[in-house]
């Protein structure tokens, strides 16, 4: 039995979570699938794959095995993509995750772009709010909006962004407007709930222990009768007039030039973050990976980008 197409299904079943999901993949028979893992495993004498009726779970050595599986199968592609014909040349699936309302404006409208160029490489793309487990989910990259906390992931800064507090105006005539951020507690606040992101609360720029030079950021999560895990709910909420939200700018943009909006605390507004591609830390990276890192970077660097896609 072919050794490649042994280590290819073995990635393949880890990847997609079962031997059914890899056959149907690759058009064969479970049973197929079966036999190159029993094979597998025979060869080199360790078990690698825990199976059952409902799940498949990595053994230690499997969990080692497959990492370095990754590294040669990235490895072989990129040393054929290099002379192949037409020069470098992306293959395999590409599984991609952004948030759901940056990602239906920002990102969906480059994925089928990125393939046209990359005809050998399909795509999934998964766009939630929640922040997605990228390597316990199989997820090659994720676009993420924000500060990055500290992880096993790298990150590649993509495009600053920055968020502001908005209101309609009509909101803020019958309640006034916060003066101060920890104002903030008095109103009604819209904000995204606790298995969304944001869990470090909104952000802002504060004189440091009463100095008018130094600055801290300062986090603070406030509260109201409405919370919702999708952002563009929020958006929609806050354009009803139901209280302050915490936008990106690429979101609200076009309602405060069109006055539907307005900001407040924009003395207090925290310096930009960033948008950012995050992928599990990877000694080789693959080559659709990495192409698609560089093809977001090339079109985030381009300020009309930012003005072309409706929101």
């Amino acid at each position: 039995m072919d050794k490649l197409k042994q280590l290819e299904t073995f990635v393949a079943v880890t990847l997609r979570g079962s031997l059914t999901a890899a056959a149907n993949a690759e058009g064969v028979a479970p049973a197929v699938i079966g036999r190159r893992l029993d094979a597998l495993e025979a060869r080199l004498g360790v078990k690698l794959i825990m199976r059952t009726t409902r799940r498949i779970t990595l053994t230690h050595e499997g969990s080692a095995f497959l990492e370095d599986c990754q590294r040669l199968l990235t490895d072989l592609s990129n040393a054929e993509a290099s002379v192949s014909a037409g020069g470098v040349k992306a293959s395999g699936h590409l599984r991609i995750t952004a948030p759901a309302g940056f990602g239906r404006a920002y990102v969906a409208p480059l994925v089928p772009q990125f393939r046209e160029l990359h005809p050998d490489v399909t795509i999934t793309l998964n766009l939630s709010d929640r922040v997605v487990d990228i390597a316990g989910e199989g997820f090659d990259c994720a676009v993420r909006v924000g500060d990055m906390p500290d992880s096993s992931l790298v990150s590649v800064r993509l495009a600053d962004n920055r968020r502001l507090c908005v209101a309609t105006p009509g909101y803020l005539k019958m309640h006034g407007r916060p003066r101060l951020p920890q104002d903030l507690a008095r109103f009604d606040c819209l904000t995204l709930s606790s298995d969304a992101s944001q869990t470090r609360g909104w952000a802002f720029q504060v004189p440091h222990n009463g100095s008018v030079t130094e600055t801290e950021i300062m986090h603070l999560k406030p509260g109201g009768p409405l919370d919702c895990s999708d952002g563009q709910v929020l958006h929609t909420w806050c354009l009803s007039g139901w209280g302050i939200a915490w936008r990106s700018t690429w979101e609200v943009e076009a309602d405060l030039t069109a006055g539907r909006l307005v900001t407040v605390l924009d003395e207090y507004a925290a310096p930009p973050n960033g948008v950012f591609a995050v992928f599990p830390q990877r000694k080789h990276l693959a080559l659709r990976v990495r192409l698609w890192i560089d093809f977001l970077k090339h079109h985030y660097a381009q300020p009309e980008f930012w003005h072309s896609v409706s929101t």
